[in-house]
C-alpha cells in the first residue's frame, strides 16, 4: 500500500489492515476484530483512530452496519448510481430541507436496495462521528427506524440528522454526537422519518 499523507504509521496500519481483510473475506472487519489484531486494550483508542480517518477522507462507512468500513479509493473505483440531492440537512438545530434538480454520482457500495437520495450536512453536532459541515450524507428512504440508528428526520416540518432513541410516554430523543449538545426530545407524532443515513461522501 502507497504511503498517505498526514496519516500517521499506526493510521497507516489500520488503512492497511481494513483493504486485505475485504480483499481476503469480502466484508469489513468488526471493531473488535482490528482491536484484537493491533491489541488495542480498549475500544475507544482504534475509535479515535477511525474518527481521523474518517474525517480525511480516508475511510468511508455505512452509518448503520456492523461491518461497514471500506477504503474511500476502492469504494471511489466502485459501480456508481446517481442520486438526487434533495438539499440541505442539520446536524445541529433543525432546518428546512431545500429542494431542488442536483444530482451526484454516489458509489453504489453506500446505498441499499430501494430508494437513497443525498442530503447536503449543515451543522456540526454529529462531528464525534466524522460527520463534518459541508459532507454528504446518503439516505436510505424509509418512514421507521430502529433504537440507535441515525436518522433524517422532520420534526415539525423541519429537517434534522440525529440519533433516533424511542423513551418512554410516547417520546422521542434524536441524539446528537457532540458533547457540547443537548439532545432533543419531542413527541413521537411530530417526528416524521424520511431515512436512515447510509453513506457519507466528502469533498476537497
Amino acid at each position: 500500500m502507497a504511503n498517505r499523507p498526514n496519516l500517521t504509521e499506526r493510521q497507516q496500519q489500520i488503512v492497511g489492515f481494513i483493504r486485505d481483510y475485504r480483499t481476503r473475506n469480502g466484508i469489513a472487519p468488526t471493531q473488535r476484530e482490528i482491536c484484537g489484531h493491533f491489541g488495542f486494550s480498549s475500544f475507544g483508542t482504534l475509535q479515535k483512530h477511525l474518527r481521523l480517518l474518517l474525517e480525511k477522507g480516508v475511510l468511508v462507512r455505512d452509518w448503520n452496519q456492523r461491518r461497514s468500513l471500506d477504503v474511500a479509493d476502492e469504494a471511489a473505483g466502485a459501480p456508481a448510481v446517481e442520486l438526487p440531492l434533495l438539499g440541505r440537512i442539520a446536524a445541529g438545530s433543525p432546518i428546512e430541507v431545500l429542494p431542488g434538480d442536483d444530482r451526484l454520482h454516489v458509489p453504489e457500495s453506500l446505498t441499499r436496495k430501494g430508494e437513497n437520495f443525498v442530503l447536503l450536512v449543515s451543522g456540526e453536532s454529529m462531528v464525534d462521528e466524522g460527520i463534518r459541515d459541508g459532507d454528504w450524507v446518503v439516505v436510505h428512504r424509509r418512514t421507521r427506524a430502529e433504537n440507535g440508528e441515525m436518522v433524517a428526520a422532520l420534526v415539525n416540518g423541519e429537517a434534522t440528522l440525529k440519533r433516533l432513541y424511542r423513551e418512554p410516554q410516547g417520546l422521542v430523543r434524536l441524539q446528537p454526537s457532540n458533547a457540547r449538545l443537548a439532545p432533543l426530545r419531542v413527541r413521537e407524532e411530530d417526528v416524521q422519518v424520511q431515512g436512515i443515513v447510509v453513506g457519507l461522501m466528502r469533498r476537497y
